[in-house]
């Protein structure tokens, strides 16, 4: 892998075992003469190689594998076969509150992953900057996250996952979620993370954002991926699956 490759997949397979008959208990599998279970492909020999400081948007339908994707490449999930090589450090937003316990109020979790990123250690200024991003008042972040409208959920963990200075920002659907303001406020960020040199992967239904932000995109279908180049031509590619 060449030095200024940060992420590189070679043949990646991943697939998940399903129930399609119902078993539900020990009783059910004794019962049963053929095996309950049946393995699904989720993503079939997917190839991609991603340069440092490139923004790559993954665009698809429902079920394609998009986010699947995104977590192998975190190491979330373990791919069947086929290879994974990480030359960098994550800040993910894999999803709305992935990571956030809800018991705990906003401020304990801001501390606790701070602590978990070891970032509290290089930036006194941390939580601070965190509430000013959000824009969470003192209250809010008093309160439980248990408590907290999906709209709070998505700024305090976008706020979090920035704070994080790594050299690969990973996104999924956060931006769906929040007033057209907060949004604004995101995109202008993850710009300001582009023009600093570091990789995006970026997913999202919308093919107006990812051409903007990513210059280059992949288009997945049905867990295999059909497309790859520029952005703007990919998204085409989509648009056009409706």
């Amino acid at each position: 892998m060449s030095t200024d490759t940060i992420i590189k997949l070679e043949n990646v397979h991943v697939s998940f075992w399903q129930n399609n008959v119902g078993v539900y208990s020990l009783k059910d599998l004794i019962t049963q003469r053929k095996s309950p279970f049946k393995s699904k492909t989720i993503l079939n020999n997917i190839s991609v190689e991603v340069k440092k400081g490139d923004s790559l948007g993954i665009v698809g339908r429902n079920g394609s594998g998009k986010s699947t994707l995104l977590r192998t490449i975190a190491g979330i999930i373990k791919p069947d076969s086929g290879t994974v090589t990480v030359n960098g450090t994550f800040a993910p937003i894999l999803a709305i509150g992935a990571g956030l316990e809800v018991e705990l109020t906003g401020y304990e979790n801001i501390t606790m992953l701070l602590a978990l990123y070891g970032t509290a250690k290089k930036n006194s200024n941390a939580v601070e900057n965190i509430r000013d991003f959000s824009e969470l008042s003192h209250e809010v972040l008093s309160m439980p996250v248990k408590q907290y409208s999906s709209g709070m959920v998505a700024r305090l963990a976008f706020s979090i996952s920035l704070a994080n200075d790594s050299d690969i920002l990973i996104i999924d659907e956060v931006l769906a979620v929040g007033d057209q303001g907060f949004q604004a406020k995101c995109l202008q960020k993850i710009y300001q993370i582009k023009d600093q040199g570091k990789t995006i992967l970026f997913v999202s239904h919308f093919p107006d954002d990812v051409a903007r932000i990513c210059n280059k995109a992949i288009l997945l279908e049905k867990g295999e991926m059909i497309h790859s180049g520029n952005s703007i031509d990919i998204c085409n590619n989509y648009r056009q699956l409706f």
